[in-house]
């Protein structure tokens, strides 16, 4: 079985979005965009490149899709390493209508994305990285598809803005399995599922 991923960069108030610029996500009149350019620092910048060190697929939304394609395949200079492993990557597409995947190996998610994503799961591949695409991240997370959550938390407050777990997050308890604070003060931490939540009392 494919392990899907999801990594997520999010304010300390959990907002995940427009995490790299003014015109990433300005939808609901967000004017915040590019708050974690500050925090991504060296150490960020070798985490991101363990995750993408080894074998791996993207699973994306559509408007990230866009994103990247219009960036990466394009990439030059100091951009060229981290671009390597994406353009090489086979990029599953999650979309709810049938848009044009101009970047090279692109596959369309037909019919329902949570049950497209299942039987993905059942295939030989390599992992599966979800980055950005906020709303197929809460497609899987109410599917119970996420193996593992991989969030990079900086040390900013945004206010408003689309959360990774907002209202209507299914209940669930997650484990920590790895976790540093890096010098600049942004948290990596990896979680797996564990569970329902156990509910007691102190009285």
């Amino acid at each position: 079985m494919r392990e899907v991923l999801v990594t997520t960069f999010l304010s300390l108030d959990g907002v995940m979005q427009a995490p790299g610029g003014p015109e990433e996500d300005p939808s609901d009149g967000f004017t915040l965009g590019g708050w974690s350019f500050r925090y991504f620092d060296e150490e960020v910048g070798e985490e991101m490149g363990r995750l993408m060190g080894q074998p791996f697929d993207l699973l994306l939304g559509r408007k990230t899709y866009d994103i990247f394609a219009a960036f990466w395949p394009n990439a030059r200079g100091d951009d060229l390493d981290a671009a390597a492993p994406l353009n090489a990557a086979t990029k599953y597409v999650a979309s709810r209508g049938t848009p044009e995947l101009p970047w090279e190996t692109s596959v369309l998610l037909e019919g329902d994305a949570a049950e497209a994503v299942a039987t993905l799961k059942q295939t030989d591949g390599p992992q599966l990285q979800v980055h950005g695409s906020g709303d197929l991240v809460q497609t899987l997370l109410a599917a119970g598809l996420v193996d593992r959550w991989h969030l990079v938390i900086h040390p900013v407050l945004i206010g408003s803005g689309r959360r990774l777990f907002a209202d209507g997050t299914v209940p669930s308890s997650l484990k920590l399995v790895d976790g540093r604070v890096t010098t600049g003060g942004t948290v990596l931490a990896s979680y797996v599922p564990d569970g329902d939540i156990q509910v007691g009392s102190f009285g």
